[in-house]
């Protein structure tokens, strides 16, 4: 049904809001990103799971003893731990175990006793490469990256490196895994250890200069600092918070002593007059006006480094 473009999707519409005839459709796909929202709405959508390594055994073991669909003909001698290598490393997918198991019992030769060994071995070599459900713009991207940036947000390195390791093994670009790190370091660690970012950043950066596998490691220390890091979304919240008062309230006036003065005839307007140089006072520091509203957007916790920032805030913000 994912191969229907948008014009084609319309002119079923009408006889499936009638029933006749009823639309049954299959996809490989996720047919929230591929199915036009009107016919969606219109429909019942049913995920199929992938088969468990007990149904897809019990699948391979029918094979192997039928002999007219299957291999019962052949003279096999399977091995237990080979049938079970199979079935757990197809990853829910029959047919990729059913291809492995006759690939293996036709390429490999009869023993002096007459009959084929199919050991681990064997398995290993017949189903090559393990599959990975990992389309770069479909649920299997989306979800193992997902987990990956909620496992560091949620200070649990062991869960990170997992997904990391199945992005790369399935061929992520390395780039878009530290670019996802650089942006857990900011959102979900932030001001609580700053080193976080400059980890990430140079992480990212490594990647570009050395590429694959040696960048695996850098990405690997990043996102294991990350992970262990404090955490604090203060500064998140308070973008969050300022763009939201610029899109829905009445824009602030720049004061007057802010306003740029580099040309000639800003002084006639009044502009910068008034305005205290920071760097002219004691500690660096004096009081004036820097936006009309006394909104507060950044509220700095007490976790990690960010606790002296809020403890330099509060000293300042009594003088």
């Amino acid at each position: 049904i994912h191969r229907f473009n948008k014009a084609q999707q319309d002119i079923l519409m009408p006889d499936t809001e009638e029933g006749n005839p009823i639309l049954v459709g299959a996809t490989v796909h996720n047919p929230f990103f591929y199915l036009a929202a009107p016919l969606l709405s219109r429909s019942l959508v049913f995920e199929l799971k992938p088969l468990t390594p007990k149904e897809i055994l019990s699948i391979l073991t029918s094979a192997l003893k039928n002999k007219v669909k299957g291999l019962g003909s052949l003279k096999i001698r399977m091995e237990n731990k080979a049938l079970t290598f199979l079935a757990k490393t197809c990853e829910g997918d029959a047919r990729r175990g059913l291809n492995a198991l006759e690939v293996g019992a036709i390429s490999t030769p009869k023993s002096k006793d007459g009959f084929i060994h199919f050991n681990l071995e064997v398995a290993a070599e017949s189903i090559q490469k393990k599959a990975v459900l990992y389309d770069k713009d479909e649920d299997g991207h989306y979800d193992t990256a997902s987990a990956f940036i909620k496992s560091m947000r949620g200070s649990d390195p062991d869960a990170a490196l997992y997904w990391m390791a199945k992005m790369l093994y399935a061929g992520e670009d390395p780039r878009f895994i530290a670019r996802r790190i650089c942006i857990c370091a900011s959102e979900d660690v932030g001001n609580a250890d700053p080193q976080a970012l400059v980890l990430a950043s140079a992480a990212l950066q490594v990647s570009e200069f050395v590429g694959l596998p040696e960048c695996r490691i850098p990405l690997a220390q990043a996102a294991v600092y990350v992970a262990c890091a404090p955490k604090s979304n203060a500064a998140y919240l308070g973008i969050e918070k300022a763009s939201k008062d610029v899109s829905e309230n009445r824009l602030q006036e720049v004061p007057a002593h802010l306003k740029d003065t580099h040309y000639s005839g800003a002084d006639k307007l009044g502009h910068g007059k008034g305005y205290k140089y920071t760097h002219e006072y004691p500690e660096h520091y004096v009081k004036q006006e820097y936006m009309p509203s006394k909104t507060k957007y950044y509220e700095p916790t007490d976790i990690g480094y960010e606790a002296k920032i809020k403890e330099r805030l509060e000293k300042l913000r009594r003088k």
